[in-house]
């Protein structure tokens, strides 16, 4: 059994596979990871990979230390199972390039386009080659609701649940309604100028948050919020048999 570890700029996912498939995954703090310890005495581990968007804490390095598998620590310089394209593969965020991974395992030889709506709304394109070309990144829902009260000084920070009305009848709901609306009109956006591209485009949507979509792209999207944990796993499986 693989255990995976993806530490978010928010949140920390942990996950034990048998083979492909999950058998749990857990969230927690990115600075700890005290569960694995529990996981580890529940199941029968033998390796692990760890992939991070922040610094790793001096915590979690010891509590790696601890384990008795090696545990791959992914970087830029670690082998993965697609042709990379991007030409600072040094500051290419590991999530980033492990959603890529598990979207061209899980279709291969399809032209895909990775949409991950974390703290950072991300775009990728993979083609049906298996050729990560790069992305573009975008500020997520959160992010936008702070951005809002953090630059305007009379904006409240408000949550994402509520109504969404065409056009906000007070200050929450204009807030709200632009920033989610907005949301999903730049990724349905994205979507139909890529599908004009390539018209055999798939979509994975994965991330914390969801989106409404019209009829006419809801069949080519395929909504996953394991998938940046399946491609670290596809990545340590092509690394360590």
């Amino acid at each position: 059994m693989n255990l995976i570890i993806d530490i978010g700029n928010t949140v920390a996912k942990i996950a034990v596979f048998s083979g492909d498939e999950i058998v749990e995954v857990l969230r927690g703090s990115n600075h700890s990871i005290d569960c694995v310890g529990m996981l580890c005495n529940k199941y029968p581990i033998t390796k692990g990979i760890i992939a991070s968007v922040i610094t790793l804490s001096n915590t979690i390095r010891k509590q790696l230390a601890k384990l008795n598998f090696p545990v791959l620590e992914l970087t830029y310089k670690t082998p993965v199972p697609i042709q990379n394209l991007y030409k600072t593969p040094e500051t290419l965020g590991m999530d980033r390039l492990a959603a890529v991974v598990g979207a061209n395992y899980l279709m291969p030889q399809k032209d895909i386009l990775v949409i991950d709506a974390g703290t950072a709304l991300t775009y990728e394109f993979i083609d049906a080659e298996g050729r990560y070309w790069g992305g573009n990144i975008s500020p997520g829902i959160y992010t936008r609701f702070k951005a809002l009260n953090a630059c305007c000084d009379k904006l409240p920070l408000i949550e994402k649940n509520g109504d969404i009305p065409e056009f906000g009848y007070d200050t929450a709901t204009a807030i709200r309604a632009g920033v989610i609306k907005g949301l999903e009109f730049e990724i349905t956006s994205y979507i139909t100028l890529m599908k004009k591209k390539r018209p055999g485009l798939l979509v994975f949507l994965t991330g914390g948050d969801n989106f409404s979509f019209d009829a006419s792209l809801k069949n080519t999207i395929f909504a996953d919020r394991f998938l940046v944990l399946k491609g670290l796993n596809r990545i340590l499986n092509y690394n360590v048999t």
